[in-house]
């Protein structure tokens, strides 16, 4: 169960955003093998000028339609994994708009005792969920 925070800058309508959130689950499903009602996005906009980023040394220039992604997962997958879906994401959401130089991802890794999905209980380490990859 990844939990997704989509950052983007404000200016896209509501079909382009919807298709981001889209692209971005269909990404998961494909590469991830997730259950398709797998799906826990936060989608916030932000005004022009409240999202920065700035250039690392890879000498890409970012237009004002900035997208940025932290997915909150379990540990687990390994480097190569990681980069078959960095590329998968990126083509699914050039495909709906999202240039590739203004796309960001970061995984935020975890275990399954730091998550609660209601009711105060942590249900991977209650056995009320099967821990992923077991």
């Amino acid at each position: 169960m990844p939990l997704v925070r989509i950052d983007l800058v404000e200016g896209r309508d509501g079909s382009q955003i919807t298709a981001i959130g889209d692209a971005l689950q269909k990404t998961l499903v494909d590469v991830y093998e997730l259950p398709e009602r797998d799906r826990f996005q936060i989608i916030t906009e932000h005004p022009a000028g409240r999202m920065i980023a700035l250039d690392v040394g890879l000498g890409i220039d970012r237009s004002a339609l900035l997208v940025i992604i932290q997915i909150f997962t379990q540990a687990g997958r390994s480097t190569e994994a990681k980069q078959e879906f960095f590329a998968a994401l990126a083509h699914n959401l050039e495909d709906v708009g999202v240039a590739g130089s203004d796309l960001i991802v970061g995984f935020v890794e975890n275990s399954p005792a730091d998550w609660s999905f209601g009711f105060g209980r942590a249900q991977y380490t209650t056995g009320e969920l099967e821990k992923p990859g077991s």
